[in-house]
């Protein structure tokens, strides 16, 4: 997966998510609206065999970057909870 910076200013960001859909949009932009400090959080996909998701990121007071970035670390904390349970109810 690549993310290609669209436009950018202090409190705002609009990227492009290549190569996804709305699998993983709709994971991101879930957990990018549980941050308090985000105060928009959408993505559009014109047609989805010919673009690629175009997501728009709004916050009150940080870096959209910061945001984001927040937003990758607790799906990796929420992914490796669902895998270490996963792999436990396996065991019994």
């Amino acid at each position: 997966m690549k993310i290609r910076i669209l436009e950018r200013n202090e409190r705002s960001m609009k990227f492009e998510v290549i190569g996804e859909g709305h699998t993983f949009c709709n994971l991101l932009r879930d957990f990018l609206i549980r941050n308090p400090d985000v105060e928009f959080a959408a993505y559009r996909i014109d047609h989805p065999l010919v673009s690629n998701p175009v997501f728009y990121l709004k916050t009150k007071e940080s870096k959209p970057e910061d945001a984001l970035k927040k937003a990758a670390e607790e799906i990796i904390k929420a992914l490796e909870a669902f895998k270490n349970n996963f792999m436990k109810t396996l065991k019994q």
